[in-house]
């Protein structure tokens, strides 16, 4: 295997040698000048200041999807200029105005759901970075950050400006961005970003970019963008420093249970009150400092709950504010499942009492990220919680976290990298008893390399980390290549990646060591040329996903492979059908219902686990996902087949109402049945999640969210309320609450006993100084 390895490794690396890098003969065609404004511009709709009649025009917008072979056919104006404090983006965009798709009018929309116009910024003309800031027809606003050429963080917040005004068959938007916002610097000479405007209409399924994208990418993609030439250089970045305080009061009550017999321990009740800020601080024009001051978290949506029937960890995205923000400078090293840094083993633990997450409290952090020239990006972290008790003698330590990253960039959109993260724990006068299994501590160092060809066909990573922690140096190693060719017929895709049996990354993600794993995913897209067929199919195809886990020693242990084809509707409807099988050596024994998740003793005391021995499963799938176009909208998969040596019945499903333009209904539910042979467990599980998501105005927003689920025998709701009083200043009202989903009659738990609740108002204030 190892040889195997290192062949595939060495050939990969040869074609990321060969692979030359792909010119775009036009590429300069795109090309818009911006000018300085010398008379104030109003913010209303108007394109009829002086500037906008003089500016150059980014019109003739091209197809991205359905097609991508012609122009779009309602196109965008766009124009730019600038004066000493702010860059004005002004458009028009054609579009009848019966025909607007909004989801809601609260700010910071999910993607997808509405008609957009997009402006992607790359100030430092990296194709790697950009600011990205969007509005609606109906003027709402959203702003994020492209990473890694073409993803998106939508969780970066700032100040900017725009206003909207809507006529029979167009609108118009004009945006007012403070030179403050946005990073970037000044040279002697000529001076040039990289710019692209992009526009989404759901009715039509319309979406079109001035630079035109070709369909297998994203219409963010750093890649395909034009040149925003200054007639005269913009003005020197000044200095940046906002304060973000907040305070909050909270009413909290947990009942907890004996985790034997689920009696009572004895109700608590606490009355929190806190006080904290966060503060960012341009260092440079590309370098920021961020500060928190016990944080707050408070106001943050709850995890979506799932149904697990893995034997290893699940993971769960980062909602936090102050670990979203250039969080690719930390959160993308490795493979998504073996990360050396995951931002939620900070300040969140789970509670071996309840079962349940809980919040660490944080108390101070600093952040130091950005760019320190046009090649090199750095990102340095610390944090520091506080120890918790969890009660019945058990403690979780204090600890120190530290995250530091350099990033180069090399050739024309690719990198190399080094990480290294480190977790102190502080135990105090904590006894082992009392800790549990808690290392001293535990740090991994390591170098990455990622390249991206010019056009985006070409991708490629290598890694290697190094984890030491107290007696558990040897084979603590975690390495791997990836390769992936993109084309509009076909996506190719392959991964090698060894991780020893003592690499440990306490702050990182990394659910199973000791394994050799491959990924080999394949795509075959097709077009059809008959009109007949393509008034109704724009694309099909037939592809697998796959991958492979053997043991240090060559043993196969996991395999899952499936082969599926796809359709694709030019309304943006998709549908699939696929066979699906998988192997499974289970080395310990083990429930495939995962009964124990069930705070219920009789649920899982006396469950038969499966023993050690090889195991196959089969499925049929099908799923189809409906347009976003539509007012009723959602998803269905459906799976059954042989599941360990039953059978399996898994049923998905989500469907939402747009009532436009304040909010969406959505109704998630999840029906899963697993059948085994006596005397191994059979269960039935449901996971059923209504939500509401209103947004009475562009500044108070309601939404409410229901999980009932069986598996854990636990619903949750979390309601929030909140006020946006001013640009990004908010009041938050937010109540939580969880109860038993089911009687448990043997221990007199009733349905809907409370197992925790929770009522926190928290205001933030942003004051720039």
């Amino acid at each position: 295997m190892k040889k195997l390895y290192l062949a595939i490794g060495v050939f990969l690396c040869a074609l990321n040698l060969i692979a030359q890098e792909n010119k775009t003969s036009n590429e300069e065609k795109y090309v818009i000048h911006i000018k300085k404004s010398v008379a104030p511009i109003n913010l209303d709709g108007h394109l009829d200041e002086e500037i906008w009649k003089t500016a150059d025009v980014a019109g003739n917008f091209f197809l991205k999807r359905p097609y991508d072979t012609s122009f779009a056919q309602l196109q965008t104006e766009v124009r730019v200029a600038f004066d000493d404090n702010f860059l004005y983006v002004g458009a028009v965009c054609y579009q009848p105005r019966n025909t607007y798709t909004i989801a809601s009018l609260k700010r910071d929309f999910e993607p997808g759901t509405s008609d957009v116009f997009a402006v992607n910024l790359d100030t430092f003309k990296d194709r790697l970075n950009a600011f990205q800031f969007v509005t609606n027809p109906y003027g709402v606003q959203r702003e994020g950050l492209v990473f890694n050429g073409e993803e998106i963080s939508n969780f970066w917040d700032n100040k900017w400006y725009s206003h909207v005004k809507n006529f029979d068959d167009y609108w118009v938007v004009e945006m007012a961005i403070p030179f403050k916002t946005i990073r970037y610097k000044v040279a002697d000479g000529e001076n040039s970003w990289r710019v692209n405007f992009t526009r989404t209409v759901l009715k039509t399924n319309e979406q079109s970019s001035w630079r035109p994208v070709p369909r297998n990418f994203a219409p963010s993609n750093l890649a395909f963008t034009g040149l925003m030439v200054w007639d005269e250089k913009p003005p020197k970045p000044g200095a940046n420093v906002s304060v973000i305080p907040y305070v909050s009061l909270a009413a909290e009550k947990d009942f907890p249970r004996n985790e034997q017999d689920l009696s009572p321990i004895g109700t608590t009740t606490g009355y929190p009150k806190g006080i904290g800020m966060d503060a960012k601080v341009a260092v440079t024009p590309s370098l920021n400092l961020d500060l928190t001051i016990n944080p707050d978290f408070s106001q943050v949506e709850v995890d979506k709950q799932v149904t697990n029937l893995s034997r290893f960890e699940l993971f769960f995205p980062e909602r936090r504010q102050f670990f979203l923000e250039n969080n690719d400078l930390f959160g993308s090293f490795g493979f998504p499942d073996t990360r050396p840094f995951f931002s939620r083993r900070i300040g969140i633990t789970r509670n071996p009492n309840t079962g349940l997450n809980q919040q660490v409290p944080i108390l101070a952090g600093a952040r130091l990220s950005g760019k320190l020239n046009d090649k090199w990006r750095i990102g340095l972290m610390n944090m520091q919680t506080k120890r918790v008790s969890f009660g019945n003698n058990k403690y979780l330590p204090a600890a120190n976290y530290s995250v530091a990253t350099v990033q180069r960039k090399i050739l024309d959109r690719s990198t190399i990298g080094a990480v290294f993260t480190d977790k102190e724990n502080i135990f105090g006068n904590l006894s082992e008893e009392q800790t549990g299994s808690y290392r001293k501590y535990n740090r991994v160092g390591g170098l990455e390399f990622n390249y991206y060809s010019k056009d985006s066909r070409f991708e490629a990573e290598s890694y290697y980390h190094q984890s030491f922690s107290p007696n558990e140096n040897k084979d603590a190693a975690s390495a791997a290549h990836f390769m992936g060719y993109h084309h509009p017929n076909i996506d190719l895709n392959f991964g090698v990646q060894r991780i020893g049996k003592n690499y440990r990354a306490d702050v990182g993600f990394v659910p199973r060591t000791g394994i050799w794993q491959l990924f080999r995913p394949v795509t075959v897209i097709l077009n059809p040329k008959s009109k007949n067929i393509s008034r109704y199919i724009n694309a099909y195809g037939v592809g697998s996903e796959g991958s492979d886990v053997f043991d240090l020693k060559g043993k196969l242990l996991d395999s899952e492979s499936n082969l599926f084809v796809f359709a694709n509707s030019p309304a943006g409807d998709e549908a699939y059908i696929a066979y699906s099988w998988q192997f499974t050596h289970l080395f310990e024994t083990f429930d495939p219902t995962n009964a124990s998740d069930n705070p219920n003793p009789d649920a899982f005391r006396n469950v038969v686990e499966l023993p050690v021995g090889n195991y196959s499963s089969r499925f049929f799938n099908m799923g189809y996902t409906s347009s976003q176009r539509y007012t009723l909208n959602g998803t269905f998969d459906f799976s059954k087949g042989k599941y360990f040596n039953g059978n399996a019945t898994i049923w998905e499903s989500s469907i939402a109402y747009r009532f436009q333009p304040y909010g969406i209904l959505t109704v998630d539910c999840n029906f899963t049945d697993i059948r085994l042979p006596q005397p191994y467990n059979s269960v039935k599980y449901w996971l059923l999640g209504p939500r509401a998501e209103l947004a009475i105005s562009k500044s108070l927003f309601f939404s409410t969210f229901f999980q009932y689920n069986t598996q854990t025998n636990n619903i949750n709701i979390n309601s929030r309320l909140q006020w946006r009083f001013r640009p990004v200043s908010d009041v938050f009202l937010v109540y939580t609450d969880n109860y038993f989903a089911e009687n448990i009659s043997r221990y007199y738990v009733n349905a809907w006993a409370p197992k925790n609740r929770a009522l926190i108002l928290k205001m933030t204030y942003w004051l720039n100084i």
